[in-house]
């Protein structure tokens, strides 16, 4: 046995021995060729998106009340998908032959529901321990995980989502850590691998936490266990993120110039925060009070990066000039706050209140429940406008699901209103969505009718729901 460790040994030291003289030759015959390496780069989407929309037929809804997501409402309108794209919306369109008509006749269509909070797959249904992925609660700054590596795609809470007119979803990290990692926004559809589900060209998000949290799991384990010392994290990080893109864009501007240069060393945690830097990543922010948003905001313009979306927001009210000239969006509870003490200073005008002032306003779920009645949670928040003299119009209030989260997502050019050129994300109604009595009837992504709530051939169920038929086990 000896002999022949020593054999594999002297074996395996020959071979690295040779692969090291094989480099250097092939370093030195590049040098005398004037060759050079290639440059290196830091491949940003390692796990593109194979996402392709289902079958769809050219299909055209007629004489519904339309609410386009861009403020607009339409009586007697009608909305035409071809190819997955939106065609055309209104009153007077050449629909071609061949199209399915559907009757909208007292049905309300609108574009798919956008829910910029999510933990659908990190955190799965059933709720257990061992489907709990969504908080590397580790290290207070984690910006090299990512969720997607999390996500469960047979999660039932998905289809749940859809049946509540759910197009489009952004599933984040939770907020354990100063740094929580990335965020992946998916379509709403049934797929075997998480990248199916990827919503392609958008851009990838990085979870941040201020506040009560960050300093509740991290007090005892070493910090930070104070406001202050969360601050003092979050620059550490980013000075390094800062001190890293120099080497980064140093080496490409050396290389480009024609120096023999070496690239630094990759690191994912890194990589993560420089790509925020690069303005490529963009930054959605658990933070509550407003003093602490402002914080944020004064850090983001040290380091010269842009925050896009506030998360749960409650004292947003208080800063919602501050939100509308520094265009951050502020996502919210139509009236789930108090339970907390940096939640308790809510009010349930916060959502108009913002949306008052100029500001971006979104109502968001942050809940597996909450998720599949969004259209009654901006109900609640229009309601509560109203009774203090904030009076947005039904097609305004609605925007608040739709195109606002679509730009804080970076993909308002892509979905978010009912626009020719635009995704054909749309959802059928049966009557005012802002009813508690009115149900998503039909749902199309892409122009694909992917849930229809009269025919249960169209209702997806993975295959945890489905179960198994074994033999002999009890029925």
């Amino acid at each position: 046995m000896s002999k022949i460790r020593k054999i594999v040994g002297s074996t395996a030291m020959l071979t690295v021995a040779s692969l090291l003289a094989m480099n250097v030759m092939a370093a030195e015959a590049s040098k005398a060729t004037g060759e050079r390496a290639p440059l290196v780069s830091i491949n940003k989407n390692p796990y593109p998106s194979t996402y392709e929309p289902f079958p769809s037929a050219t299909t055209v809804i007629k004489n519904a009340t339309v609410l386009t997501g861009t403020g607009a409402k339409l009586d007697g309108a009608s909305v035409l998908m071809e190819n997955g794209k939106i065609v055309g919306v209104g009153s007077d369109l050449i629909i071609p032959y061949g199209t399915e008509v559907i009757d909208g006749t007292g049905k309300w269509v609108t574009p798919g529901i956008i829910d910029v909070h999510s933990h659908l797959g990190v955190y799965a249904s059933p709720g257990h321990k061992s489907l709990s992925d969504g908080n590397e609660a580790t290290s207070p700054v984690t910006a090299d995980v990512w969720a997607e590596h999390s996500v469960w795609p047979q999660d039932p809470g998905f289809s749940r989502a859809i049946a509540g007119g759910v197009t489009t979803i952004q599933i984040l990290p939770g907020s354990a850590n100063l740094i929580g990692g990335r965020s992946v926004t998916v379509k709403n559809v049934p797929s075997r691998t998480r990248e199916g589900m990827k919503f392609p060209g958008a851009p990838y998000g990085l979870k941040m936490a201020c506040g009560e949290n960050p300093k509740r799991v991290y007090g005892k384990k070493g910090g930070p266990s104070t406001r202050m010392a969360n601050m003092a994290g979050y620059r550490k990080a980013w000075i390094k993120a800062r001190e890293y893109k120099a080497k980064w864009d140093k080496y490409t501007r050396d290389y480009n110039a024609g120096k023999d240069v070496t690239a630094p060393k990759q690191d994912l945690e890194l990589d993560t925060l420089m790509g925020v830097l690069n303005g490529e990543i963009l930054i959605h922010n658990h933070c509550y009070r407003a003093d602490e948003m402002v914080d944020m905001i004064n850090m983001a313009k040290e380091f010269n990066y842009k925050i896009s979306t506030f998360h749960h927001a409650v004292e947003s009210y208080k800063i919602a000039d501050i939100l509308a000239r520094e265009n951050v969006c502020s996502a919210m509870w139509s009236d789930w706050w108090g339970f907390k003490l940096e939640a308790f200073d809510g009010v349930d005008e916060n959502i108009p209140m913002v949306a008052s002032a100029g500001a971006c306003a979104i109502v968001h779920s942050d809940d597996a429940n909450g998720i599949q009645r969004l259209n009654q949670e901006a109900a609640k928040a229009w309601a509560a406008g109203r009774k203090v003299g904030l009076d947005f119009t039904e097609g305004e209030a609605f925007s608040w699901l739709t195109l606002n989260a679509a730009k804080a997502l970076g993909i308002a050019d892509k979905t978010g209103s009912l626009e020719p050129g635009k995704m054909a994300d749309v959802v059928i109604w049966s009557g005012d969505p802002f009813s508690v009595y009115s149900l998503a009837e039909k749902v199309f992504i892409d122009g694909a009718l992917l849930y229809d709530r009269a025919d249960k051939n169209t209702y997806w169920q993975s295959d945890f729901e489905l179960g198994q038929n074994v033999k002999g086990a009890h029925q």
